[in-house]
């Protein structure tokens, strides 16, 4: 741990970078056009909504570190993701292919609430 301890002196990059990081990687992933996704279905509609859920839990998470103790830290951080969530359905409209999805949404806001209710349980015990 103690080759970790630079960082902890340097909140800026130890709390920050990851969630922007984060964001990136959905922005990314959000603006190709040929991604490739299983079409079978109800097994397609829950890999892709399983996808969802994870992606938006994490950054999620990484809102409520970014945010620490603040006294309102989860709500912010729930919204904050959501709007980010909102703002990758609406980049989704001028990608070709792609499209946004109120399916993508609601998994992105369950994901978002799952994971921060397993952040408050893990920073409580």
């Amino acid at each position: 741990m103690a080759a970790w301890r630079w960082l902890r002196r340097r909140p800026l990059i130890y709390l920050w970078l990851p969630l922007l990081a984060w964001m990136g990687l959905i922005f990314y992933l959000s603006a190709q056009p040929d991604l490739p996704h299983p079409d079978t279905g109800w097994l397609g509609l829950a890999l892709s909504s399983g996808a969802h859920a994870f992606v938006f839990g994490v950054l999620a998470i990484l809102w409520a570190r970014a945010l620490g103790e603040r006294r309102h830290a989860l709500p912010v951080a729930f919204l904050l993701t959501m709007l980010y969530a909102l703002s990758d359905e609406f980049h989704q409209a001028f990608v070709p292919g792609r499209y946004p999805d109120t399916w993508d949404l609601l998994s992105d806001a369950l994901g978002a609430v799952l994971a921060l209710a397993l952040w408050q349980w893990w920073r409580r015990r």
